[in-house]
């Protein structure tokens, strides 16, 4: 049963019939009544479900960032709806069980601002690091333009982000990193919007690099006085030992036991 909020030259809620009625952003629309369906479990049906829900699951973890992206295109609807329209068509790719979003494709904002075209993304411990070349004054593209910062986890299925790090002409931004990210797989996206919010630009991908310059090498943990497992020395054995005429022999020495330094000598005579 329908309500009429407004008299009977209003707007309604509810179903009459083969229509529905409801109310969006202070307006009334009418739309058909969802038909029956005979069969909801047809493999197009269950693929189609999958896909909405890849969807729906990657932009579930970054739905506040979404609602600025996407803020230009809130006129006919809201802005996770419009980013869940354009993923879909665009983002969301493969079939059956490999069902996935494409990454490369996916924007987690859009919009007529300039974006910039090349940018760096470095992992160091729990930092991300940001980088990008100064465009202002192509286009619309202006010195003033803050930057969007986001990381997508995606073992995790979760995010972190900055939506007002630092200028477009710093050229540079930081992201802090949870402590136990070092060894997932991240996405990094770097985007845009005028210092009013009234524009956004479209995010890109940056690929992901890690500085290893400070990770120890790959023998640096063994000590010069360890020996190896069959028990030789990883240094020379030293040449007998000459003290006041008399030659030291038969000399016992240990690395790293614990033990007294012990040794015998022998006269020459």
């Amino acid at each position: 049963m329908g309500i009429i909020n407004q008299g009977i030259l209003g707007g309604f809620s509810g179903k009459v019939g083969p229509i529905v009625g409801f109310r969006w952003k202070s307006n009334y629309y009418i739309r058909a009544r969802a038909a029956k369906v005979s069969n909801p479990r047809t493999p197009k049906q269950q693929e189609q479900r999958g896909k909405f829900a890849t969807a729906f699951s990657f932009l579930k973890a970054i739905k506040p960032f979404i609602r600025i992206g996407y803020k230009e295109l809130t006129q006919d609807k809201s802005a996770f709806n419009s980013a869940m329209s354009y993923t879909l068509k665009r983002a969301v790719t493969g079939s059956g069980k490999e069902i996935k979003i494409d990454f490369d494709r996916a924007l987690v904002s859009m919009g007529t601002l300039m974006p910039v075209f090349e940018g760096t993304a470095t992992q160091d411990g729990n930092k991300m690091h940001f980088n990008w070349q100064d465009n202002s004054g192509t286009g619309n593209a202006e010195d003033t333009d803050i930057a969007m910062l986001l990381i997508y986890n995606k073992d995790e299925e979760t995010a972190v982000y900055d939506t007002e790090t630092t200028l477009r002409s710093a050229r540079h931004a930081e992201l802090q990193l949870p402590s136990d990210w070092q060894d997932d797989e991240l996405i990094a996206y770097l985007s845009f919007r005028s210092a009013d919010g009234s524009c956004v630009a479209n995010s890109i991908r940056l690929t992901v690099t890690v500085d290893k310059t400070d990770l120890p090498a790959p023998n640096q943990e063994v000590s010069a006085l360890c020996t190896s497992s069959d028990r030789t020395p990883l240094y020379p054995k030293p040449k007998q030992p000459v003290i006041n005429n008399i030659s030291v022999k038969g000399l016992t020495y240990h690395t790293l036991t614990g033990k007294p330094f012990q040794g015998r000598l022998y006269g020459t005579g």
